[in-house]
């Protein structure tokens, strides 16, 4: 699932730290924006996706259309057994057709969409139930994704929630299920440039999500989902080399490099080994990893996990591989001025064969970048 930007804090290598987002789940079209950089203390509140947002307006848009009277709240059941109420905040109608909006509440998460104004029209169709992409929601433009080209992007599992809603409002109302629902999410276009739609080809607007229908704060499900869906939508397009970067800079650095098209580009960020997992069962003929000397670092002693909360450079480690002392090092920059290209490039190396060992035997050929905060290439390291 998922529509993602991210606010970004400062890594100690000097790149940005890329930022935990919200759990749009495991679905597969695209994860979310943040709206804070920090996790706030205390019990998180929990919130609801888009996909039950546009659920509960599609609900009451039906209850409008075939009753003659929008409600001010609107209950659903979602797939675990949760009944949330919703507040209608929109409404409005005209001959054959009815349209209800619902304020996106995320709760606590980051998620850029908290707030928006989810809207369903629906209207009676010809042919079973019809989904359809209105304002400010994307079209799907590439191979790859659990949804046809040209479709409307509103995944799957929020598709069957407004389908048993359409079931269950024909039953009560004695019509027949050939209902148009068109969803649209007024901004949407502008909220999805800070997003990876474009990136998986999702064109126009966000896309609809929610596998559970909850938004759990601060889940990192939402952008491994999202790697997983980069590196399927590459595969459909025939890619052969992919890479995974640790931040903006060293991104622009390797896509540089290489001429790598935007599609060929996965937003890593922190989650090597979530990404690592997926391409070991789901292999790219090459790949290369880029990043700030101190994420390499960590990547090279082991971790798949790069953020400064959940792990962090051993020195007394990284002395072994320098030719003067860094054990008293603050950071991985400090030890690289102390120990010079030396250390670099033992980085990189090390970093190739941790990658090496994630990937298990997986035919992949794996090469590495090292960068610094300007963006210069510090080691490369390649399978011979």
């Amino acid at each position: 699932m998922f529509h993602i930007c991210v606010m970004q804090d400062v890594g100690q290598n000097g790149e940005p730290e890329a930022s935990k987002i919200s759990p749009l789940a495991s679905e597969k079209i695209i994860p979310i924006v943040c709206r804070m950089t920090r996790k706030p203390t205390g019990e998180l509140r929990r919130g609801w996706t888009t996909g039950a947002c546009a659920t509960a307006a599609t609900k009451a848009a039906l209850q409008a259309l075939w009753g003659g009277e929008t409600p001010k709240t609107v209950t659903i059941e979602l797939p675990r057994g949760e009944c949330p109420k919703f507040d209608v905040a929109h409404s409005a109608y005209g001959k054959g057709w009815a349209e209800v909006g619902i304020i996106k509440d995320a709760g606590d998460d980051p998620d850029v969409t908290h707030g928006a104004l989810i809207i369903s029209r629906v209207c009676m169709g010809d042919d079973g139930i019809e989904f359809r992409a209105g304002e400010g929601v994307g079209t799907v433009t590439k191979a790859g994704l659990p949804l046809a080209i040209g479709e409307a992007a509103i995944n799957p599992k929020p598709r069957e929630m407004m389908r048993n809603i359409v079931l269950e409002q024909c039953s009560a109302f004695n019509t027949s299920p050939n209902v148009q629902i068109e969803i649209s999410i007024p901004n949407g276009a502008e909220i999805a440039k800070k997003t990876w739609n474009g990136r998986l080809g999702i064109i126009g607007g966000l896309s609809v999500l929610g596998t559970t229908g909850i938004v759990r704060p601060f889940s990192c499900a939402a952008w491994i989902a999202s790697i997983h869906r980069g590196i399927d939508v590459a595969r459909a397009e025939g890619v052969v080399h992919v890479a995974g970067c640790t931040g903006a800079t060293s991104e622009k650095v390797v896509q540089e490099l290489y001429g790598l098209p935007e599609f060929a580009m996965l937003d890593m960020g922190d989650f090597a080994g979530g990404m690592l997992k997926y391409l070991r069962k789901n292999p790219i003929a090459n790949v290369t990893i880029g990043g700030g000397i101190g994420k390499m670092a960590k990547l090279a002693q082991g971790a798949v996990d790069l953020h400064s909360a959940r792990s962090q450079v051993d020195f007394a480690h990284l002395n072994q591989w320098c030719p003067v002392d860094v054990s008293q090092a603050n950071t991985t920059l400090e030890a690289y001025q102390l120990a010079g290209p030396e250390l670099a490039q033992a980085i990189a190396d090390h970093a190739r064969q941790a990658v090496e060992r994630q990937l298990g035997g997986a035919q992949i050929a794996i090469d590495t970048v090292v960068i610094d905060r300007a963006g210069t290439v510090l080691a490369r390291s390649a399978d011979e």
